[in-house]
């Protein structure tokens, strides 16, 4: 990717008002913990977060998303008229139709030619500064809007109550794998952000020029981190089959009977599908939120992805690793970014973090990061900055600018 004449116009945030500390989530699993005979949690030694941010709760992404697209706004001399496109770039959206984009021109009261959700787990946002910088490449819009709201309360709480619950009935080889599963999520932050991307024929002062980039991907990765929603039915269902049945027959009847009653549950579940959809208890339609993610290897090999991305970067750019001033990356806690600092050959005094106390934000991590970093002089005029994002899938984009 290369481009000449296409720039950020501005940054607008919002960070979300309630501070849940790390402390505080330690103690809400402590029943999880207690149930399996395992040690105080040490999350923040493990990954340097002290505190993140939440939104109130039942608040609205649309209303985070509208509020930090006004404060970019505020700081732009571009004309509403010109802003040809919105994108909503969130992994949390508001529903599946419409575009969660469309709540927010609405509230901005804007009217643009093209509105659309984009989602691509943590790099979100970056797609949609290409997607606008393409556009206005190509002379289809003068200026585009993008932004995101994430909120990491409700998969929080969802996740939480899925420890508290096993109970000890859970084998310890289960409940350490659930554990490990679970852990990262409780690194999730909430915020809001928008960029406001412009043509060199409507910017007032021609800072941030975006000028190039290189993406990469490692779909085979792709089932190291999940958020979704899954069947209430499947999980409570097929785990009171697998986990509690048979335990009940071998105490009445002898583990003989046990396992063929075993066997006809697994066989049962393999054919039928994970919570034997033939038992209908009413739950059938009901949908929780879960996350699992593998952090070890979404680490090892998405350090891989960026060390080949960074290569090509670099390549795109024609400049030498010594020649970027100054690096903004996800933020994912300190093992990551120092396993990417130190992979990249990036001198540490180079990069912005806020990790510590805002966790990760998914998609809005990175931009919020770079709007802080701007606010605080971190940026100067005239660094050459790389915007080093990578997400679940594996995907990884980076992003050069002449701030």
């Amino acid at each position: 990717m290369r481009y000449n004449r296409v720039y950020l116009e501005s940054l607008g945030y919002e960070i979300a008002p309630v501070v849940v500390t790390t402390a505080e989530l330690e103690k809400r699993i402590q029943p999880f913990l207690s149930a399996h005979g395992f040690p105080p949690p040490k999350l923040e030694l493990l990954t340097g977060i002290t505190e993140r941010r939440w939104w109130a709760p039942n608040d609205r992404l649309s209303r985070g998303a509208t509020v930090a697209a006004e404060h970019a706004l505020r700081q732009s001399s571009i004309h509403p008229r010109d802003i040809g496109t919105l994108i909503y770039a969130g992994v949390c959206r508001e529903q599946y139709e419409p575009a969660t984009a469309c709540a927010v021109a609405s509230n901005l009261g804007l009217k643009p030619s093209t509105l659309m959700d984009i989602s691509n787990a943590c790099l979100g946002v970056l797609n949609g500064i290409v997607q606008v910088a393409n556009q206005i490449e190509l002379g289809q819009v003068k200026a585009g809007l993008v932004v995101s709201c994430e909120s990491a309360r409700e998969i929080n709480d969802a996740t939480i109550d899925r420890l508290n619950s096993t109970g000890a009935g859970m084998t310890r080889a289960d409940a350490e794998a659930l554990y490990r599963e679970c852990l990262a999520t409780l690194t999730g932050g909430s915020g809001a952000v928008a960029v406001l991307v412009a043509s060199a024929d409507v910017v007032k002062h021609k800072r941030r020029r975006l000028v190039g980039g290189s993406s990469m991907s490692a779909p085979e990765h792709n089932a190291l981190c999940s958020w979704g929603v899954q069947s209430v039915q499947e999980t409570a269902v097929g785990r009171f089959l697998t986990s509690t049945v048979p335990s009940k027959i071998e105490s009445v009847v002898g583990p003989k009977v046990a396992g063929i009653v075993q066997w006809g549950i697994d066989t049962g579940l393999h054919t039928l599908g994970h919570g034997a959809k033939t038992f209908d208890v009413g739950l059938k339609h009901l949908k929780l939120p879960f996350m699992t993610t593998h952090a070890g290897d979404v680490l090892r090999y998405g350090v891989d992805l960026a060390k080949m991305t960074w290569r090509t970067f670099l390549e795109k750019l024609g400049l030498s690793a010594s020649q970027i001033d100054k690096v903004i990356c996800h933020q994912v806690g300190s093992s990551n970014r120092d396993a990417v600092m130190r992979t990249l050959g990036i001198d540490r005094a180079k990069d912005y973090n806020t990790y510590e106390y805002l966790g990760n934000i998914g998609t809005v991590s990175l931009p919020l990061t770079a709007a802080l970093a701007d606010e605080r002089e971190f940026l100067l005029p005239g660094d050459k900055v790389g915007f080093l994002g990578i997400g679940s899938g594996l995907n990884c984009m980076m992003l050069g600018f002449e701030w």
